[in-house]
């Protein structure tokens, strides 16, 4: 089932997507529920203007009225825009900005969850993506690397030209190695360890362990 991205901002739909989300991922507070679904709405959000950029050039239009978001049985399967945005990092940084923090701002709405949460949510949304696109090109890490903090330039300055935007250029994205394997440093929790149905196991990559404890599991999952 296609929807317009529009969805993310109506309290309505929302307040029936955090009962969606409960059937999904078990009794869990709101704010839980909703981290988690922006987790998923916002990787999608994103890769329908980012990988066009990075594969050709091109970016799309993350707009929410120019985004369809793919789902089935209340997941986020896909998403894809229905207009093209040109060339520029500065326009579609902009573009971000006004896409993600209007999303961001309704979620917290409806959810409770903190605004600044939910944006580093978002910034690690467009970290993996950028870097999974460009190894998809075949390019070396460091274009993707080079390409998110390029954006994240752009990004900073015209979350400024937004009146009340929560993020303000912090946090960034954030990239380590492990073995000779680049990966998201990531900033953010989507919060799944937090639902019945994920036993409190944390994701692989998550923060909320230590360094060692991350490139651990991340080197036992790379070798699997």
């Amino acid at each position: 089932m296609g929807v317009p991205a529009t969805v993310l901002t109506d309290p309505t739909w929302l307040a029936e997507d955090l009962r969606r989300a409960r059937t999904l991922y078990g009794p869990a507070p709101r704010a839980v529920l909703g981290t988690v679904r922006w987790y998923s709405a916002s990787s999608l959000l994103v890769a329908a203007a980012l990988e066009p950029w990075v594969h050709t050039g091109l970016a799309r239009d993350p707009a929410l009225d120019a985004v369809r978001l793919d789902l089935a049985d209340g997941r986020f399967l896909d998403a894809s825009s229905t207009r093209g945005l040109g060339p520029d990092p500065a326009e579609l940084g902009a573009a971000l900005v006004r896409a993600v923090d209007a999303a961001v701002t309704a979620f917290a709405a409806a959810c409770g969850a903190r605004e600044r949460a939910l944006w580093a949510v978002a910034v690690d949304s467009i970290a993996n993506r950028l870097l999974w696109a460009a190894s998809a090109t075949g390019a070396d890490h460091v274009e993707g690397v080079r390409l998110a903090g390029e954006l994240a330039e752009h990004m900073a300055r015209a979350a400024h030209d937004v009146p009340g935007c929560r993020w303000r250029g912090s946090p960034r994205p954030r990239f380590t190695t492990v073995g000779d394997r680049v990966i998201v440093r990531r900033v953010s929790c989507c919060l799944i360890y937090e639902t019945p149905t994920a036993c409190e196991v944390t994701c692989v990559s998550c923060p909320r362990q230590t360094p060692a404890e991350r490139a651990r599991r991340v080197r036992g999952q790379l070798r699997g």
